[in-house]
């Protein structure tokens, strides 16, 4: 059984196509296809309040391409999700319902909690029972959760991201926000260690020397970021060889993930290859077992 998610987040759209694998009763899931394209929602509605006929134009085309993907690989079930960026747009549920009515694809707009849940699902599965930061920054905001024992004793999520930092758009006081929160949640007198989830951490994680398969620290991950910040736009797409839409996102992204770090006093951090894609191909898993059983 193949299952599929689709995220439309606010720099980039992914569709990640999943086979459900059993192994006596443990359930696994393994990607067998992934696309990502980018589409910059977040350019239009954090510069204009709303999401301009071009970006409509083609999230549907997009969207059309990864309904007939699914329908080549034959999926049983699938979820759309999109999140900041169509959230916040003045005319994201009009433009949804339009989506929906030329391609056939469902677009459920998420809210920064249910996002921070999905992905939280998939997460808590990497992590034992020490205390846990799990940084999760997109193009339009930055979701924290704070895990003890495997549990998730708080979360927040704050209107700031890779995309709106790019555009001079974060909201007013949001850095202040987060080490506010970070100060009255995290106990400094423990040791705790950060968790990153998104395509920046993961992209910096890679260019980064490792401790660990899944981990690196603070230090090294602030190497790369002043590294890659001494290269301008064109240096870094031809000589680091990043992609024109990660190029430009990925130093205010981790000046997020560093910022966050420090503040909670977090010398390491795990990157997990996790992110809200795996959150619902894991609910749309559930779900459909909750139909087939009634």
């Amino acid at each position: 059984m193949k299952l599929a998610a689709i995220d439309i987040g606010s720099n980039a759209a992914r569709l990640q196509i999943s086979r459900v694998l059993h192994n006596d009763s443990l359930v696994s899931f393994k990607r067998i296809e992934y696309v990502r394209f980018p589409l910059r929602l977040g350019h239009d509605v954090f510069n204009f309040g709303t999401l301009t006929p071009e970006s409509e134009a083609r999230t549907t085309k997009l969207m059309q391409v990864y309904k007939l993907l699914m329908e080549l690989h034959e999926v049983e079930d699938y979820m759309a999700c999109a999140t900041s960026a169509i959230r916040e747009s003045s005319n994201g549920h009009e433009v949804a319902k339009r989506i929906e009515a030329l391609t056939g694809i469902k677009i459920n707009i998420i809210d920064g909690r249910k996002e921070a849940e999905l992905i939280n699902d998939v997460v808590v599965h990497a992590l034992d029972d020490k205390q846990y930061l799990h940084i999760d920054v997109g193009g339009g905001s930055t979701e924290l959760n704070l895990y003890e024992n495997r549990q998730k004793i708080n979360s927040k999520s704050f209107k700031i991201g890779s995309v709106r930092l790019l555009e001079g758009k974060e909201t007013k006081g949001a850095w202040k926000k987060i080490e506010d929160w970070v100060e009255e949640n995290v106990e400094s007198s423990r040791e705790i260690t950060a968790v990153g989830t998104g395509g920046n951490i993961s992209k910096l994680f890679n260019l980064a020397s490792k401790t660990a398969d899944s981990e690196t620290t603070q230090t090294e991950i602030e190497r790369i970021r002043n590294y890659i910040a001494g290269f301008s736009l064109d240096e870094r797409i031809n000589k680091l060889r990043l992609n024109a839409d990660r190029a430009d996102v990925i130093v205010p992204a981790a000046d997020i993930y560093i910022s966050v770090m420090k503040w909670a006093g977090a010398e390491k951090i795990i990157v997990p290859d996790l992110g809200l894609k795996d959150g619902i191909i894991q609910l749309v898993y559930s779900q459909l077992g909750r139909r087939k059983s009634h």
